[in-house]
């Protein structure tokens, strides 16, 4: 194993262990096939279409170089989505699922802005990184799935029942909602950021404001300001990233205060 997949390891296992077991698992983008509760039986199709998202996208970038007039970036987008691999990262591992979604369109508006040769290949190159990157973490989901330490993916929704439960849930959606960015989907991503906080948080605010009331109006501003700011702003993937891990910092707080409250309640404490 690289020195690279090492790192993702311990990235990958808290992403599979601490959310799929806390939460269910992530809900997939559209259809998905049975596949992704079998990840080992379909690791050489995963590898195999890795390598052909590879020579599919380095085809463009070829184009572009020889000066194609004809080509066209959104086969990019097309070639990613008719892949398993799609749905098979982005059920183990959302935020790899994002930065793929981030590559491709960086290569995208790259070649679409009549970028230098050069800096199109040095994002080809990258791109190619991650999806290998990811590759290694759904091998990583792979063993966890044999062994029973995730669960099935699901696609229905389970609404989570207690305030530990919902701050896991909460954490989840915010990684979708990177995804949706890196996706180009603006609006999904805004409308879920305020479908979390209308349906998720403010379940649990109330509880909260007695604990740190402070903590709860950073959370408000973050729901309400902050994030949909950043994702109106167009500064990119990685200050939308950025935002959502400091909120997520702030919810593990909040998250230990429930549990407080909730060993307080059952006399445990």
């Amino acid at each position: 194993m690289t020195t690279t997949l090492k790192k993702m390891s311990a990235l990958v296992f808290a992403s599979a262990i601490g959310l799929a077991v806390a939460t269910g698992s992530a809900f997939a983008n559209g259809k998905i096939g049975d596949h992704v509760n079998n990840l080992h039986a379909h690791l050489s199709q995963y590898s195999e279409e890795v390598q052909w998202l590879e020579t599919k996208f380095g085809g463009v970038v070829d184009a572009y170089a020889a000066q194609n007039k004809s080509v066209k970036t959104d086969e990019m987008l097309v070639y990613w989505e008719e892949v398993d691999f799609h749905s098979a990262i982005e059920t183990q591992y959302v935020p790899i699922y994002a930065s793929i979604w981030q590559g491709i369109y960086a290569v995208k508006v790259a070649i679409d802005e009549g970028k230098p040769v050069a800096e199109v290949r040095a994002e080809q190159k990258k791109l190619s990184h991650t999806l290998w990157q990811a590759l290694g973490a759904v091998k990583l989901a792979s063993q966890y799935q044999k062994q029973g330490l995730v669960d099935q993916v699901r696609i229905t929704e389970k609404e989570p029942t207690t305030g530990p439960e919902v701050i896991d849930d909460i954490k989840t959606r915010l990684d979708r909602v990177v995804a949706k960015y890196a996706e180009q989907l603006d609006e999904v991503a805004t409308s879920l950021v305020h479908d979390t906080y209308m349906q998720r948080f403010e379940v649990i605010e109330d509880d909260l404001i007695a604990r740190d009331a402070k903590l709860v109006e950073a959370l408000d501003k973050d729901f309400n300001v902050t994030l949909p700011q950043a994702i109106t702003s167009d500064k990119g993937v990685d200050n939308v990233r950025m935002v959502v891990d400091a909120m997520h910092t702030k919810l593990d707080r909040a998250r230990a205060l429930l549990v407080e409250t909730q060993k307080a309640q059952d006399g445990t404490l």
